[in-house]
């Protein structure tokens, strides 16, 4: 297992070859397995680079019938909410890439359901025993990752793979988060950090202070930190690598 930091000039850049890396990994994984879990992610970093991958899809090998799709959290809105972290992924590659519903693992959306705590056992269910191949994270400035938040009640321990969560410090209180137990259950993990706000929370995790529930999250072969210039502002140089 080794842990690697990618230092790019900007957000876009970041985007970009996210989109790239991603599309070859996700073809070169189908070309020796029957199905690749990836687990998405929300954000503004995670939105621009599934637009991306949207445009670069159509002419690379990818095969949409062999991935299933599913979520690190969700905000426990109505299903049409734009706010809506599935909404928002499943808008952007859905323009290119054919999705079959029955292989994308939403989370339930509160439209007619009694919580999120329900639905994260619902969530829990369907998850079983799934082993992901990729899980995509963004990381808060406060060092938060899917909806586990710092010195917040989803941070306590927990046997569970999915909890419900409320008064959840960034808006909408109510979401659905996938705990350690969940995120760590995969091969590699690919943070996308971009902005300043990002500086103090990037530098803390890959420090390993463990007040940050970013430092909890490793993938069994590897971790990989994509990060603009500004995101990558506190870290050493030694701490970055070429691409």
């Amino acid at each position: 297992m080794y842990t690697r930091v990618v230092r790019l000039p900007n957000a876009q850049a970041v985007s970009r070859l996210v989109a790239e890396r991603l599309l070859a990994t996700l073809v070169e994984l189908q070309s020796h397995r029957d199905s690749v879990h990836l687990c998405l992610t929300g954000g503004d970093a995670a939105n621009a680079m599934y637009e991306h991958l949207a445009e670069l899809a159509p002419a690379s090998d990818l095969d949409p019938s062999r991935l299933q799709l599913w979520w690190g959290d969700e905000r426990f809105l109505p299903a049409t909410d734009p706010a809506r972290n599935s909404l928002q992924a499943l808008t952007r590659l859905g323009r290119t890439i054919a999705i079959n519903p029955a292989d994308t693992h939403m989370m339930a959306a509160k439209d007619g359901r009694k919580d999120s705590h329900e639905n994260a056992a619902e969530y829990e269910a369907e998850l079983t025993d799934v082993h992901f191949d990729i899980t995509l994270l963004g990381v808060g400035a406060d060092g938060h990752v899917g909806s586990i938040f710092p010195g917040h009640p989803s941070f306590e321990p927990t046997a569970k793979l999915v909890i419900g969560v409320d008064d959840s410090p960034k808006k909408p209180a109510e979401r659905i988060s996938l705990t350690f137990n969940a995120l760590n259950r995969t091969d590699q993990v690919w943070f996308l950090a971009t902005g300043a706000s990002k500086a103090v929370a990037v530098a803390g995790a890959l420090a390993s202070d463990m007040t940050l529930p970013a430092a909890h999250v490793h993938g069994r072969q590897s971790t990989i930190w994509y990060l603009d210039e500004e995101a990558a502002g506190l870290l050493p140089p030694q701490a970055t690598c070429a691409l």
